[in-house]
């Protein structure tokens, strides 16, 4: 899943890739951009000790100090992808670095700019496939050249870690409300297609060309119809006490584990209103606050 993010108003746009056969990764490469497309080449295939450096002293310390799973979540935000990549690296007709990283889920493509360089100072513009743009800051330190900047501000690993944690919480969880409301629509479609509630999400799953059925509907992708999908775990039942006119049903979502792939729980009552809270990882009720 490609992801647009921002480092708070400033729009991010970065996924590294690999250079060519023959581009240095010890962090010594005399050229800024150089340096930059290895420091983000080293996200794009989660290497962390070629990423280190790339840091500051300082910020290379405090990377090495966050615990697996954030310097793991860093760099995976810095390709904008949740699977390690194979970066590529080639240039435009002005010269211009051009960047890939391809994932299973997707690929990337990052086009530098001309660096502008003041003594120990460079930047380097970037500018991502859908249009978005910032400008990277690096500084020289220890014979090459390191970052420090992201847009118009100063990078810090340990605050940079803490904020993406919170914002891909979020992220995973506006998603897990829109699955919900793909599941509903999913199946209402169901119901007008054959008279009947499905007895399960499998039955909205993906069919053989030619062969939609009541047991495979084709409605749903095949991890919503197995129930799981983003961080997210989805239930299903027809309401209790509904008639078979009625065809009244339910749904919930809960993180599948609490505090890492989200902290609220959904639920979406037989109106269609979805209701959502801090649950703990427990169920959502009708009694919960609903979701604009």
């Amino acid at each position: 899943m490609n992801r647009r993010w921002s480092f708070w108003a400033v729009p991010l746009v970065w996924a590294l890739l690999f250079p060519v056969h023959g581009l240095a990764q010890d962090g010594h490469e005399t050229d800024p951009a150089a340096s930059l497309a290895a420091a983000l080449s080293s996200a794009c295939r989660a290497n962390e000790s070629q990423f280190e450096n790339y840091l500051t002293v300082d910020n290379a310390s405090a990377f090495r100090a966050l615990p697996p799973e954030e310097r793991g979540a860093v760099l995976k935000r810095l390709a904008l992808s949740e699977q390690i990549g194979k970066p590529l690296l080639s240039s435009d007709d002005q010269g211009h670095t051009v960047l890939r990283c391809t994932a299973p889920e997707g690929t990337a493509e990052f086009r530098f700019g001309v660096a502008r360089v003041r003594e120990n100072l460079a930047f380097v513009p970037v500018a991502v496939t859908d249009g978005e743009k910032t400008e990277f800051g690096l500084v020289r330190e220890n014979g090459g050249w390191r970052l420090i900047s992201l847009g118009l501000v100063l990078l810090d690993i340990p605050q940079l870690s803490k904020q993406w944690a919170e914002s891909s919480l979020v992220a995973r969880e506006d998603a897990a409300v829109e699955d919900l409301r793909s599941l509903e629509d999913a199946i209402q479609t169901y119901r007008r297609a054959f008279g009947k509630l499905p007895d399960t999400l499998t039955q909205l799953g993906p069919a053989p060309k030619d062969q939609v059925s009541p047991d495979q509907a084709s409605l749903v992708s095949e991890a919503l119809a197995a129930g799981s999908d983003g961080g997210y775990r989805f239930r299903y039942r027809i309401a209790p006490g509904a008639s078979e006119d009625e065809m009244a049903f339910e749904l919930v979502a809960l993180p599948d584990d609490y505090g890492k792939t989200g902290r609220r729980s959904f639920f979406l009552d037989t109106s269609g209103k979805i209701h959502g809270a801090d649950k703990h990882g427990e169920l959502a009720t009708a009694e919960d606050p609903a979701i604009p």
